[in-house]
């Protein structure tokens, strides 16, 4: 005699992968990055070379990791090229020293940026209390070190942001 069994499957194609390790996708998902970023890192050398599995990427957990500190660094200011010298040679995160050494040069040119900002502020208050305010003299009146049109701070970023 024969029994039957009932069997339920209660799955989402999405759920299975075929593939060890998370797609440039869901890497890009997690991390509230681009998956165009995350290749542009990688090609920087800010990530190391993604593991291919029929051609398309392949990531570890540790990816997220060393995405979140590439996008503090980003937010901090830090340029690619400091980023890249953060984390060189490091997989996993980078040693304090580098760090705290990165960090007090970036806390100088902040301090520097800001005192820039200051002189900038005051210098507009300034000309704006003139009912009629002599631009040309003002411009004058510069050190040839205040020549460019822009602060630094506003000039544009070679570098993409993620």
């Amino acid at each position: 005699m024969l029994s039957a069994v009932a069997v339920e499957v209660d799955f989402k194609a999405s759920e299975i992968s075929l593939c060890p390790g998370m797609s440039i996708g869901e890497a890009a998902r997690k991390s509230g990055l681009r998956p165009s970023a995350i290749r542009y890192y990688e090609k920087l050398g800010l990530l190391a070379k993604a593991t291919r599995v029929n051609g398309r990427r392949r990531y570890d957990d540790q990816i997220l990791r060393r995405l979140a500190i590439v996008r503090f660094a980003r937010h901090v200011s830090f340029t690619l090229t400091e980023t890249k010298l953060l984390l060189g040679g490091f997989d996993m995160r980078p040693p304090s020293q580098r760090w705290h050494a990165l960090a007090r040069s970036k806390l100088t040119q902040l301090d520097e940026l800001i005192a820039e900002a200051k002189n900038i502020r005051e210098l507009l208050q300034e000309t704006v209390q003139h009912k009629c305010p002599k631009l040309a003299e003002r411009g004058s009146a510069l050190s040839p070190s205040h020549a460019s049109a822009k602060p630094k701070s506003h000039r544009q970023r070679k570098q993409p942001l993620a």
